[in-house]
């Protein structure tokens, strides 16, 4: 039996971007299109640092940051609508706030030598577009992370210590550096960079293309 290909995908995104929900399940596509075995990192991105505890109401927050119309945004709402359930993604319960996403990050960063990284990634976007949850609160993490498959108690260490706080700033500093101001962002076997949610069959090609040079 032949062994698919392996790739690495890094992927840079936030938890409560919708189009990074709907960019990874058009990766999954786009992998088995193409043939390959996708090797996923997720990075930080914050799409709002300054977000306060308390969080915003989304309806506000959009039309203060994009200038968009109540119209604009349900048009925005249904064409990702559109997009997202034939991929299998359930936004009907999202949440009607924006919440800061700092711990969330903390958290995917320990995740990510575990083997459950994208598990706890895919929990905390059901946990905010299909759950309506606050994924700022530390009750909501935690359940996020044991329905990942990781040890809760563990997952509660880590953001009481707040260990990984200066890295993942230090990783949000750098994509920011390498003119990266927008999400979903995917990096193909360290070197290939793809912006925003593709469609499969056009990321298929990228991915083979990239799976061709690499020497692994």
């Amino acid at each position: 039996m032949q062994v698919a290909q392996k790739i690495q995908v890094d992927i840079i995104s936030d938890v409560v971007c919708p189009w990074c929900f709907i960019g990874y399940r058009q990766l999954e596509k786009a992998l088995e299109i193409a043939g390959l075995e996708g090797d996923i990192r997720w990075h930080p991105f914050e799409l709002n640092p300054a977000m306060a505890p308390e969080g915003e109401d989304t309806a506000e927050h959009i039309a203060r940051k994009y200038g968009a119309t109540p119209e604009q945004s349900a048009s925005t709402r249904s064409h990702m609508k559109s997009i997202a359930e034939p991929l299998g993604i359930d936004f009907s319960g999202r949440s009607k706030r924006i919440w800061n996403t700092f711990d969330a990050h903390q958290l995917l960063l320990w995740a990510q030598d575990t083997g459950r990284q994208t598990a706890l990634k895919l929990k905390l976007f059901e946990a905010y577009f299909t759950a309506g949850e606050n994924v700022s609160d530390r009750e909501v993490l935690l359940n996020a992370a044991e329905a990942a498959g990781l040890n809760r108690a563990e997952a509660a260490d880590v953001l009481a210590d707040g260990r990984n706080a200066e890295t993942v700033r230090a990783l949000e500093q750098r994509w920011g550096e390498m003119g990266i101001t927008g999400v979903p962002a995917m990096i193909l076997a360290e070197n290939g960079l793809i912006m925003g949610a593709q469609e499969p069959e056009r990321l298929a090609i990228a991915l083979r293309k990239m799976a061709a040079l690499d020497p692994a």
